[in-house]
């Protein structure tokens, strides 16, 4: 898929601002710092289109990129950020579910962990949410350049394991730096653009 177009078109709170052109939308989640703005980035080939911030938790809002005219990119704020206080934690919770719950349009949920790590509680948690609701979702372990080659299969099984995936759900190995991953969630995006809504 070549990306010609990106526009940040809809920063939402609530239902009622979600965008109406009726497009397919696949949902970005992770932690704070997994590397989201780095992903979005990397996926539409733009350097600055996501803010990268050294401070996690600069996403306030559901942030809805449209691409190509074809589909939307949603962004959402990162779980697991001990600097936001808990009201906040529970209104971005709140924004979460509100949309998860409610929007048809949601084609796939891309959950970013970070593969160095054995996936924490809160990506548990996250999983189990979104199966709890029936959506489909690919877990993107981000940083996959850091693990060296003889620890990439431990962390692969490890990561299957801790999430217990269930059929359909998948793993992809993802990578910022060296684009590792981009193709193959570029043409799964492709793939279920194509489907009617």
């Amino acid at each position: 898929m070549k990306i010609n177009s990106v526009d940040l078109d809809v920063m939402a709170v609530r239902q009622s601002q979600y965008p109406d052109k009726r497009l397919p939308e696949f949902l970005m989640v992770g932690r704070s710092n997994v590397g989201k703005s780095s992903f979005v980035n990397t996926l539409v080939n733009r350097k600055n289109l996501a803010r990268t911030s050294a401070t996690p938790g600069k996403t306030q809002t559901l942030n809805f990129y449209i691409v190509n005219d074809m589909f939307y990119l949603v962004d959402v704020p990162g779980y697991g950020y001990a600097a936001v206080n808990k009201d906040q934690q529970r209104k971005f919770g709140l924004m979460i579910e509100e949309y998860i719950k409610t929007r048809q349009e949601l084609k796939r949920v891309f959950l970013l962990i970070d593969f160095r790590h054995k996936p924490m509680e809160d990506d548990l948690l996250m999983y189990n949410f979104l199966k709890y609701f029936n959506i489909p979702v690919t877990v993107v372990a981000t940083k996959a350049d850091k693990v060296g080659a003889s620890k990439k299969d431990k962390n692969y099984k490890l990561l299957k394991d801790s999430l217990n995936l269930v059929v359909g759900d998948d793993i992809i190995l993802f990578s910022s730096i060296s684009k590792l991953g981009r193709e193959e969630i570029l043409n799964k995006i492709d793939e279920l653009s194509v489907e009617v809504i």
